[in-house]
C-alpha cells in the first residue's frame, strides 16, 4: 500500500525549498504526496523569506482535503507562511487530529511556530529556526540546536529541522519515519 504525506501551507510566503525538495524527494521514492493550502489558488513561496519564487497550484485547499487519509504531515516554512497557519483553525484541526491519532508530523525552520498555537508544543524537543526558538521554549518545548531531530515524547513523532540548509537531513529523517511505519 502506498503511503499518503500530506503538506499544508497558506498561500503566501512559503519558503520554495523548503515545500518543493520534500516533495519532490518522497515522490521520487513512490510516496503518494498532496499539498493542501489554505485557499485553493496558486501559493507563491520565497527564497529567504524576502526573495519572491515560482507559485504552484495546491492539490486542494485545507477545507476539502480529507487527512485522516494521511501517514505523516509536513508543514514547510517561511515566516509568513507559518504566521498565518498558525492562526487558521483548520490548520490547527489538522495537526491536532495527526498527534491525537499518533501520527508523524514533520516542520523545518519557523514551521515549529504553528505547533505553538495547535497546543502540541508542550514538553516537545526539537529544533528549528533559532529566531523563534525563546518562543518555542515559552511555549514548553525543549529546543536543541541539531540538523535535524526527532522526538517521540507524548505518544507521537515529531521530526524538526532548522533551515532550508537542513533538507537533506530533514528527507532522510521523513523517509526513515515512514519505512518504520510500513514497508514501501
Amino acid at each position: 500500500m502506498t503511503q499518503k504525506v500530506l503538506f499544508i501551507t497558506s498561500n503566501i510566503g512559503v519558503e520554495h525549498d523548503e515545500l518543493i525538495d520534500p516533495l519532490h524527494f518522497l515522490q521520487s521514492k513512490g510516496i503518494e504526496c498532496i499539498h493542501a493550502a489554505i485557499e485553493a489558488r496558486d501559493v507563491r513561496t520565497v527564497k529567504m523569506d524576502s526573495e519572491s519564487a515560482a507559485s504552484y497550484p495546491p492539490d486542494v485547499d485545507l477545507d476539502h482535503v480529507h487527512y485522516d487519509d494521511y501517514d505523516l504531515l509536513i508543514i514547510p516554512g517561511g515566516t509568513v507562511n507559518t504566521d498565518l497557519l498558525r492562526h487558521h483553525p483548520k490548520a490547527l484541526e489538522i495537526i491536532q487530529s495527526f498527534s491525537n491519532q499518533a501520527k508523524p508530523i514533520a516542520v523545518i525552520c519557523h514551521a515549529a511556530w504553528v505547533l505553538t498555537n495547535a497546543e502540541r508544543i508542550q514538553a516537545k524537543q526539537l529544533t528549528s529556526n533559532q529566531s523563534i526558538q525563546l518562543d518555542l521554549e515559552n511555549a514548553g518545548a525543549i529546543w536543541v540546536d541539531e540538523a535535524v531531530h526527532t522526538c517521540y515524547a507524548d505518544g507521537w513523532t515529531l521530526i524538526s529541522s532548522r533551515s532550508s540548509e537542513d533538507i537533506p537531513a530533514f528527507n532522510q529523517a521523513i523517509l526513515k519515519e515512514l519505512e518504520s511505519n510500513s514497508s514501501i
